[in-house]
């Protein structure tokens, strides 16, 4: 008896450890290619593969977009929120659990937009396997799937 109250315990403290998450998947990204200067917007190589993200997320079935508040981050997110009827809802990068919280009540999927040195930690709050971002990669999308620790991608190029 003394074993199974042990082990019952010591799942909930691991559920416990663990966000509650309504999402079903969390898209997690950098923002797309940038232009020059300070709060640059994105380039035209960056706005054309905002247009092919959000052909390509359509039917994800995404209910909630969350980007930084900076221009390229902001704008990425943008043609898929149109296209959605969403808007893009800013959060603050030095707040990782506030975005974890926020987004985990969203029923559906989501999408975050972050940047290289944010991107990691977001996959791997919630629940993902840690991934390796340079600062030259964009257009990786990492796809987590709530209580299932591999995380697959997928890779956007605008067409020539």
């Amino acid at each position: 008896m003394t074993k199974l109250i042990l082990i019952l315990m010591a799942v909930l403290a691991a559920a416990a450890a663990q966000p509650a998450i309504a999402a079903d998947t969390v898209y997690v990204m950098r923002h797309l290619q940038k232009a020059e200067g300070t709060d640059p917007p994105l380039s035209a190589e960056g706005a054309a593969n905002a247009e092919a993200l959000a052909a390509r997320l359509a039917n994800s079935g995404i209910k909630a977009i969350f980007a930084t508040p900076t221009a390229r981050a902001m704008q990425t997110g943008e043609p898929l929120a149109k296209a959605l009827g969403l808007a893009v809802t800013p959060y603050d990068p030095r707040d990782p659990a506030a975005l974890v919280k926020a987004a985990s009540r969203m029923n559906g999927a989501v999408l975050i937009v972050g940047h290289s040195n944010t991107v990691p930690d977001i996959v791997a709050r919630f629940g993902g396997t840690p991934v390796a971002l340079g600062e030259q990669d964009y257009g990786t999308v990492f796809v987590v799937k709530p209580g299932i620790a591999q995380v697959g991608q997928i890779v956007l190029k605008a067409a020539p």
